[in-house]
């Protein structure tokens, strides 16, 4: 079990908008705000995709025992958190900044890339902005209830087609794995973000990119 969780993460940071050098989501580092501290701050603890590279879509909300988790997309704040998301923050593709949720216009469905999902959502503070980008762009704009809501009716489907994907890349990533990983016991990880950080630190699996 512990052999497939690393070769998972030996793929998974570029399973998705690869094709693109310089994706929608994507902004300088310095242009990102991390509200989640720690070795993994970089990473969605629920996916492990790198939260620069997709920023513009990044949620965070304050878990129950007290740490910030921060995601890549609404897909993955859904998914990890069953309960209430009332205290939920999201990036207004806008300004860069962290806003409520409630306080956020929601396009959704605009022929920019989503992340985690073939229906993209993007948040504004401003709903003239969300007019604005719709407008131009696509989509329909909605409350982060009804976001959310369409985000949670489509996780089982999106995760079939991730799965897909990564059934895929495993056979490259197995390969990866019994060609350069040493033979050593890996720990246990409370997340794929802490996995990812491993692999980078240890050097357990040499000079990876």
């Amino acid at each position: 079990m512990k052999t497939v969780c690393v070769v998972g993460m030996l793929l998974l940071t570029g399973m998705f908008g690869s094709a693109e050098a310089q994706m929608f989501q994507t902004v300088e580092p310095d242009q990102a705000q991390l509200l989640q501290t720690g070795p993994g701050k970089f990473y969605c603890p629920n996916c492990g995709m790198n939260l620069v590279k997709f920023y513009k879509t990044s949620h965070a909300v304050t878990q129950p025992d007290g740490p910030i988790h921060q995601y890549c997309s609404l897909h993955c704040l859904v998914e990890a958190n069953p309960g209430s998301l009332a205290a939920a923050r999201v990036v207004d593709t806008g300004t860069l900044n962290f806003i409520n949720t409630s306080d956020a216009t929601y396009v959704v469905g605009s022929n920019k890339p989503g992340t985690m999902t073939m229906k993209s959502k993007y948040a504004f503070a401003d709903q003239a902005a969300a007019e604005d980008f719709a407008a131009a762009n696509g989509g329909e704009l909605v409350d982060f209830a009804t976001a959310a809501s369409i985000a949670r009716g489509t996780l089982a489907m999106e995760n079939l087609k991730i799965d897909e994907k990564r059934s895929k890349m495993a056979v490259k990533g197995q390969k990866i794995f019994e060609g350069m990983c040493q033979e050593v016991e890996f720990p246990e990880f409370a997340s794929i973000a802490e996995a990812k950080i491993y692999l980078v630190e240890s050097d357990a699996c040499g000079p990876l990119k």
